[in-house]
């Protein structure tokens, strides 16, 4: 199970249910994918286009506290 924890602008925000350490958002548009880590705001990997990520960058920032609480909701259960 991948909980979904946003769409927005054709962007899925989304993290695995087995994740690990540090907390990371993955994110997928068509055939596109970025991984950000929560407590650095650093890319990890992607494979898109610079204004995607930029965009990308930009969502996690204002939806930040979001995935941080629903990761530690699932995966410290």
């Amino acid at each position: 199970m991948s909980p979904t924890l946003l769409v927005e602008n054709g962007f899925k925000f989304f993290f695995y249910a087995n994740e690990h350490l540090p907390q990371h958002i993955h994110v997928v548009k068509g055939d596109d994918y970025a991984t950000i880590d929560l407590t650095t705001m650093s890319v990890r990997e992607s494979c898109m286009k610079r204004p995607d990520l930029k965009a990308v960058l930009a969502l996690v920032t204002l939806h930040r506290d979001l995935f941080e609480r629903k990761w530690d909701e699932f995966c410290k259960r």
